[in-house]
């Protein structure tokens, strides 16, 4: 087939379809490490099947590496220092009231739009969930599961420090209820929240079959705690698993460009104090691709399902990570919160209906992209206001070369660390508001990809800190 052939083949393909339907999964923390995106430990072949038919973007990114900023981002087309969201507790709307997220442009156009679990950002775990979802996206409530993130143990450590929480919220103290940071029970998948949500999005397919919909299927893990049934974590072998070789600081970055691992030492299972052991880090690698595995097995099931009542045919399906996650790389554990590309990176697949011929796409793409390539691919109008671009001149031919640049951006303390990728370089600023930057990585991904040495100091690479410089400041307005 020429190329030619292809584009058009495809292009008829992916014709708007007026009423096309939309399956959008996010799921939380999931960082590239998945079979289709070549990870040679991961067991995901129910992603890989919906990359075999949709196109896989290698080089995504997310626009700040924290749930509820990034969620914003991607649901309202807009980018953080636009959503004025930075933080857990922020509500796009005290900003932006009359922004039109992606299900609400969905539901203003006739469709029925459905939100399952985290779509939007929850704050907590349960059962201290508390809800940062948005209504008037949705034409119904959203839906929680009945059902927590841990199994028997877990479950009732939570429980126990339930008395000593309330006593400390009394008292001004703000923690966690703590519990286990890992847990292998031998229980079915169903039982525990994610399992839940996959048969409430059956159950939504099954019950709106002759109306177009939008239905967002928040899964959580593979967020701490890594918690999934013990099949998934027998599905590896602790002793073939491999941690990260660069466990330091990258040389020549500031030291607040990493973040420690405070969170992961609230868990009952992990010490207070003192390094991340070998062991210790192994098992959280291990529980981490559990859950990824527990996760996989949940969307098969949705998957089926839209295969089974003959919905796939006109159905884009899009699924997401909303941020990366680190597990060893530059010595944080089970974090993301930073600008390096462990943590701003993600998993980003499409697939158009009738799509049968996958393929990968290394053009740089944002995960602010979505709002408006999605509403293409069904036929509707998105808001004039959207900062991101319509993805499907990529869906339409491999590698087209229009896209230059993803911004990615995180706050530590009084700085605001805004940071650039073209895929060869990033090139990141710290700096307070009206002020200089404070400091300035460069890393050069071809002899660098793991952004261990940052190269901003040196005179050989001035002219690409220059020409990265420019392209930070023509999109992000300091």
């Amino acid at each position: 087939m020429t190329a030619f052939t292809r584009r058009s083949f495809l292009g008829a393909m992916l014709a708007p379809q007026p009423r096309t339907s939309v399956l959008f999964i996010t799921v939380d923390d999931l960082r590239p490490q998945l079979g289709c995106y070549g990870d040679r430990f991961a067991k995901t072949p129910n992603i890989d099947r919906l990359a075999s038919r949709g196109v896989v973007f290698e080089r995504a990114y997310c626009q700040m590496a924290l749930c509820s900023p990034s969620r914003t981002s991607f649901l309202t087309g807009l980018r953080p220092d636009t959503t004025k969201v930075y933080d857990l507790t922020t509500h796009f709307r005290t900003a932006l009231p009359g922004a039109i997220t992606l299900p609400q442009l969905f539901k203003n156009n006739g469709y029925y739009s459905h939100g399952i679990y985290k779509v939007f950002h929850l704050a907590g775990t349960a059962p201290t969930v508390g809800n940062m979802d948005d209504p008037i996206s949705w034409s119904d409530a959203q839906e929680l599961p009945k059902t927590g993130v841990y199994g028997p143990e877990g479950q009732a450590l939570l429980e126990a420090d339930m008395e000593a929480y309330r006593r400390d919220r009394a008292a001004g103290i703000i923690r966690p209820v703590r519990s286990l940071a890992m847990e292998a029970p031998e229980v079915p998948d169903e039982s525990l929240s994610d399992g839940e949500v996959a048969r409430r999005a059956i159950s939504f397919l099954q019950n709106h079959v002759n109306e177009p919909f939008f239905l967002g299927v928040g899964l959580y893990k593979p967020h701490l705690p890594f918690v999934a049934p013990k099949k998934y974590w027998d599905m590896y072998k602790p002793e073939e698993l491999r941690l990260p070789d660069n466990r330091s600081t990258p040389r020549g970055a500031p030291p607040y460009s990493v973040v420690d691992t405070a969170e992961l030492r609230n868990f009952t299972d992990i010490p207070k104090e003192g390094p991340i052991t070998e062991e210790l880090g192994k098992r959280l690698l291990h529980g981490y691709l559990a859950s990824i595995s527990y996760i996989d097995a949940q969307i098969g099931l949705v998957l089926d399902e839209l295969d089974r009542l003959k919905l796939a045919d006109h159905t884009v399906v899009v699924l997401l990570g909303d941020n990366g996650y680190q597990i060893g790389e530059h010595g944080m554990w089970a974090r993301k919160h930073t600008n390096f590309e462990t943590s701003a990176r993600v998993p980003l697949i499409i697939a158009p209906p009738r799509f049968d011929r996958g393929f990968k796409s290394r053009t740089v793409v944002e995960l602010l992209d979505v709002y408006p390539t999605v509403a293409s691919l069904c036929g509707l109008k998105p808001p004039s206001n959207l900062e991101g671009e319509d993805l499907r001149r990529a869906l339409n031919q491999p590698d087209p070369n229009w896209r230059r640049a993803a911004y990615t951006q995180y706050p530590r303390g009084k700085f605001m660390g805004r940071s650039v990728t073209d895929g060869r370089f990033r090139y990141t600023e710290w700096a307070a508001p009206g002020q200089t930057p404070d400091a300035v990585e460069l890393y050069d991904h071809s002899n660098d990809p793991q952004e261990n040495f940052s190269v901003a100091a040196e005179p050989k690479y001035a002219p690409e800190a220059a020409r990265m410089k420019k392209i930070l400041h023509r999109e992000i307005k300091l």
